[in-house]
Formats: C-alpha cells, structure tokens, sequence
C-alpha cells in the first residue's frame, strides 16, 4: 500500500485511532489530519525515525586509566553515622 494522507473528522478519529496509529506506525499514512467542523485541529505524523536502543548505548564510551580502582573507597574522612554526622 502506498503512503497517502488522510484527513479525518475528530469524531471518527477519536473512534478509529487505534487503527490509524498503527497505520501511521506501518508508514501507511504519511501524515493524518484531524478536524473538526471542517477545519485542521491537529496533524500527525510517523516517527522520523526508529528510537535508539538504550541498551549498549553508552559502551566503549569510557575509559578506566590504568591504575584507577572503582572498587576503593572514595572518602579520606571517616563518618560517624551514630551521631547522624559525615566528619568527625
């Protein structure tokens, strides 16, 4: 099927937008246009693209120096969390 518009009162938008998300989402639709008593209330479009996949995204992007240990103790001052304070 090729890519058309579609113009669509809001009343039967409101009834079949389900369907015409997922026509959107098909890339069915290059745009809908809804109105209401004849007139362009609002206009919708696909995605311009697929959203990233989070996951992974950030991989290779930092660097651990050499000699750097995540696992040691960040603070030199000793907390005291009996007396509800960070220093002593």
């Amino acid at each position: 099927m090729g890519r058309k518009s579609l113009e669509i009162p809001a009343t039967e938008f409101k009834a079949r937008c389900l369907a015409v998300f997922k026509k959107l989402e098909r890339r069915q639709y290059l745009r809908v246009i809804v109105t209401r008593h004849g007139k362009p209330v609002a206009e919708l479009t696909p995605p311009r693209r697929a959203p990233a996949d989070l996951w992974g995204a950030l991989r290779g992007s930092v660097r651990v120096p050499r000699g750097v240990d995540l696992a040691a103790p960040v603070l030199v001052e000793s907390l005291d969390a009996r007396r509800g304070t960070l220093h002593r």
